[in-house]
Parts: structure tokens; C-alpha cells; sequence
């Protein structure tokens, strides 16, 4: 099981240096490579043709994915990164929180 879904605040902690230490939201998680796509993070120019979808083609500048262990849950009211632990409330259900400050992660 990932630690990181779709939607949650990440900063990149590893990795080349114009994204290191960059905030953003997790677009898609892709299970099986263990890699996640950011908003704004590993952009990537792709040159396209022409076609029915993009009529004029030409240089397309889009996000690609990074690996997951590079990326690390972000507290936005801390403004540090930290650690995510499942805890208990009293009904039973469980939540995830950061370990920096207990407060609760927003689900989606």
C-alpha cells in the first residue's frame, strides 16, 4: 500500500536541482512503476505532429512522472514536509495525520 493518493500536497526531496524542494499536487499515482505525477514538477517539452485533437502541433510542455520515494508528504500549516501516520479516532475509523502535528489530511 502507497502512502501517497491523488490530490495530496508532496514536496520533491531528491532529484535534479531545478525541482528540488518544489511543492505540488499529486495529478495521478501510477502503482505499478511506483511513480506519481506533480503539478508544475519534471516538465518535459514533447514535439507532436499536427492531428484531429491539436490542429496546430509544435513543442508541448507537460509534467512527467517522478518516483515515489522522491516526494514527500508536505504540511502546509507547518510549511515542512513530514511524516504521515494512521491514527484512531474515537468511533474507530481511522485517518491519516502528519507526525509533525497531528493535524488530519483533507481526504479527497
Amino acid at each position: 500500500m502507497q502512502h501517497i493518493r491523488k490530490g495530496d500536497i508532496v514536496q520533491v526531496i531528491t532529484g535534479n536541482t531545478r525541482d528540488h524542494g518544489k511543492v505540488g499536487k499529486i495529478k495521478a499515482v501510477f502503482s505499478k512503476t511506483e511513480r506519481v505525477l506533480v503539478e508544475g514538477v519534471n516538465m518535459i517539452k514533447r514535439h507532436t505532429k499536427p492531428s484531429s485533437s491539436n490542429q496546430s502541433g509544435g513543442i508541448i510542455e507537460k509534467e512527467a512522472p517522478i518516483h515515489v520515494s522522491n516526494v514527500m508528504h508536505y504540511c502546509e500549516s507547518a510549511e515542512s514536509r513530514s511524516k504521515v501516520v494512521l491514527t484512531r479516532n474515537a468511533d474507530g475509523t481511522r485517518v491519516r495525520s502528519y507526525k509533525i502535528n497531528g493535524e488530519t489530511l483533507k481526504e479527497n
